[in-house]
């Protein structure tokens, strides 16, 4: 999931969806109420869930959305080669078949991946689903007018980097194969071991050819989940699910579909979102929320009160917040001045300032603390929870600042407790100690996103943030510390610049490596390794407390999303 304020994902999810968000190792969700949460008894099938949400569900054709797993609401009507397990905690980090009889097989060294289709699959209107409609599918996310889905298939597949969509190039992609109607081959550039993971982002939906609307698409798409849109106004804002006839549970073990009607409603705040869900009047009962956190203030409240607090889900997703260096700015050139601002920051400090440990758990590493992402611990710089002034001002003496330091902090002014002025502030004060004065760069959101983002404006120093686009260390490390993915004239998240033979290597060694696991014990070597150039400082990862209506029942959060997954919901 790239930065979240970017990407709205991770995640997004983001990503996540926001989509976002995990020390110890990242724990699965606090149990609440029965059976998962909400209402006693087993969940039924029935009744019209309402979903309330900041942000509008824009882009909704498949080929742009950018989403990890499928994403939320877009995976109550997008089915996907494979998907991620519905289950709570760390075994939803799993990747499962969805359209495709497995996870893939892969040959040549992980560069060829073939999936083969299930029987039974039919869209809405009932017509098969075909390989072909999934090559489509893909293909349409070249094509400039449906641009914003995830960047990889550029990269990996072979004429991808040239390749403009079907709408330019009718012949299509002669790296993905279609043998026959149940059989699809694709045929990448290099090797891609966690090629099963991004199987799940909504370009390998399929798309029936004929009834390609273009930019349209997403007003009225072809579904292939258990709903259908009947309704979507204002870009995404208002969105209406029905029941699909002809979806079969036979066919789809990982979606439950339990509600008859699904209505999103964005573009609320967040003090509205919450006072309707604790309120919980008529609809807002059976309501839940995919992108919108309790605040501090909010949680205490809830917390106080036993009959909310049992409705609060509890969340983790692959993210960590810290300062980026830009070490072609001085004196960050120095590394030991990027040390001496590592032992100098109070962890303490920021976790309060972004909203306190139930909200944020404090790090000293850069992958978040999910062993599926291969998290290994490690404290290069120890300077307890508050810091290490004299150790910082040592360093700082050795570099020749003796007297101290002047140096700039770029931050967005988003009230989004991860890149925030709380957060700006809390380091600005711990350096102070450490004799390091902080002017602090405060930028509305999209010129704070498009300068740290230019290689040509990229700041010294700047609060940012990463998410995991799947779970695993691969999306993780490779987009800021992989030489060849600094981006001189794009968008370049390779703050640091660097360009290790050594470290590009062994990410393409890591990258041959099909057994997730092992996979993970690579990865989590390699952040340790980076770590010890002190090209970043990790601050926290965050942590997801959201409410949910009281007539809500089968919660279940996974360690993919960290929120609650409207799939498994049931109102009866």
């Amino acid at each position: 999931m790239r930065q979240m304020s970017v990407i709205s994902r991770r995640v997004a999810a983001a990503a996540v969806s926001v989509v976002l968000a995990g020390g110890a190792a990242a724990c699965g969700p606090e149990k609440s109420g029965a059976e998962g949460g909400g209402a006693d008894g087993a969940p039924k099938k029935g009744g019209t869930l309402t979903v309330l949400n900041r942000a509008p569900q824009k882009q909704f054709d498949p080929a742009r959305l950018y989403t990890s797993g499928g994403g939320n609401i877009p995976s109550l009507v997008y089915r996907t080669l494979t998907t991620r397990n519905r289950e709570n905690g760390v075994e939803g980090t799993k990747v499962v078949p969805d359209l495709a009889t497995d996870t893939g097989t892969p040959s040549d060294d992980a560069k060829t991946w073939t999936y083969r289709l299930k029987d039974g699959l039919k869209y809405e209107d009932g017509t098969p689903i075909t390989s072909a409609d999934i090559k489509y599918g893909v293909e349409r996310s070249f094509a400039a007018e449906l641009s914003g889905g995830a960047p990889y298939l550029r990269d990996w597949l072979i004429g991808g980097d040239t390749y403009q969509g079907p709408y330019k190039e009718k012949k299509g992609l002669d790296s993905i194969e279609t043998p026959d109607e149940k059989t699809i081959v694709f045929k990448l550039r290099k090797s891609e071991g966690d090629f099963p993971y991004f199987a799940t982002s909504t370009q390998f939906a399929p798309v029936p050819k004929a009834k390609d609307t273009g930019a349209a698409y997403a007003e009225r798409p072809v579904s292939s989940g258990p709903y259908k849109v009947v309704k979507n106004v204002g870009d995404g804002e208002q969105l209406t699910l029905e029941r699909n006839p002809h979806w079969s549970e036979d066919t789809d073990k990982e979606r439950h579909a339990y509600p008859d009607r699904i209505e999103v409603r964005s573009g609320l705040s967040p003090a509205v979102i919450n006072q309707r869900l604790s309120t919980g009047s008529g609809a807002d009962a059976a309501a839940v929320t995919t992108d919108t956190n309790l605040g501090p203030a909010e949680l205490a409240q809830v917390t106080g009160d036993k009959r909310l607090a049992a409705r609060v889900g509890t969340g983790h997703f692959g993210q960590t917040s810290y300062l980026a260096f830009n070490p072609t700015v001085k004196p960050f050139d120095d590394p030991k001045v990027r040390r001496a601002i590592s032992y100098a920051i109070n962890r303490t400090s920021v976790v309060n300032a972004a909203g306190g440990s139930s909200l944020a758990e404090p790090t000293t590493t850069f992958l978040p603390r999910q062993k599926p992402l291969g998290h290994t611990p490690y404290d290069h710089f120890p300077a307890g929870a508050k810091g290490d002034a004299a150790k910082a001002r040592e360093l700082l003496k050795e570099a020749g600042h003796e007297r101290g330091l002047e140096i700039t902090l770029t931050h967005s002014t988003a009230q989004d407790f991860e890149t925030s002025p709380e957060i700006a502030t809390a380091v600005q004060a711990a350096l102070k100690d450490a004799g390091i004065t902080v002017k602090l760069e405060g930028l509305e959101p999209n010129d704070y996103d498009e300068k740290i983002h230019s290689v040509d404006k990229q700041p010294g120093l700047f609060i940012a943030h990463w998410g995991a686009d799947w779970p695993s260390g691969g999306p993780f490390l490779a987009p800021i510390f992989d030489g060849r993915q600094i981006v001189k004239d794009g968008a370049n998240f390779n703050t640091a610049r660097l360009d290790d033979a050594k470290i590009n290597d062994e990410i393409d060694a890591i990258n041959k490596i099909t057994d997730h696991d092992a996979a993970a014990e690579r990865w989590g070597a390699l952040d340790r390794r980076i770590g010890e150039q002190a090209l970043t400082v990790p601050l926290f990862n965050p942590v997801y407390k959201r409410l949910y209506g009281k007539d809500v029942k089968n919660v279940v959060i996974s360690d993919w999303t960290g929120v609650l997954d409207v799939s498994q919901v049931a109102v009866k």
